[in-house]
């Protein structure tokens, strides 16, 4: 919008990803439609460097990300927590290539792997991403894997779902160049958890 200064921020590409859902769903929270626009990286590398080199302001990154410790560590001078939210997932399955006979193996990325029981399905592969077993699984590298659950939907021809998982509420983190913390907690006092905190307390409080 004309008028309003435009805020960059970048997560995890591909298009498509779910990394990119949650920070659009982040952006409509904030009533950032309009007045941010989302860069999409290859690797988080990549993403903090934008950050640090001020191509980007933020960077939204999923907390069970297996790059998420290497972030934090590799990047903790300049590179900032500065939130941290919780949101649902894209919808999960197994997904079988309805043209492989007898597919062999389970594709996945290593956070998934205690969504389901991978001996059920015979060797494990794991992946990058969760796109990246999409991914496999459309250029035929791949006969099965824990992927988004849309594939099947957009693809019903080619693409069965053989276990429906559904969505997961995962944490996530929002990095900046400006230290929030002043080396004390940084929370929401008014939080949906410290509602429950609260009533729990009066509950024993009660009996």
């Amino acid at each position: 919008m004309k008028g309003f200064p435009v805020l960059d921020f970048v997560t995890l590409g591909p298009q498509g990803s779910n990394h990119q859902l949650v920070t659009q769903r982040y952006l409509r929270l904030h009533g950032l439609q309009g007045r941010a626009c989302i860069g999409l990286a290859e690797d988080f590398d990549e993403a903090a460097a934008r950050v640090l080199d001020r191509r980007c302001d933020f960077l939204v990154q999923c907390a069970v990300h297996p790059a998420t410790m290497a972030t934090v560590a590799r990047y903790r001078e300049g590179l900032y927590v500065v939130d941290t939210f919780i949101s649902p997932s894209r919808d999960l399955a197994v997904i079988r290539d309805r043209r492989v006979a007898e597919p062999r193996g389970l594709a996945l990325m290593a956070p998934t792997e205690g969504y389901v029981r991978p001996g059920r399905w015979g060797e494990v592969t794991h992946m990058p991403t969760v796109m990246a077993v999409a991914d496999g699984l459309r250029d035929g590298s791949v006969s099965r894997g824990l992927t988004y659950a849309f594939l099947a939907d957009e693809e019903p021809w080619r693409f069965v779902v053989d276990e429906f998982i559904g969505s997961v509420d995962d944490a996530w983190i929002v990095y900046g160049r400006e230290r929030v913390s002043d080396g004390s907690v940084v929370a929401w006092p008014r939080s949906p958890a410290a509602a429950m905190y609260r009533r729990l307390q009066a509950a024993e409080g009660r009996r």
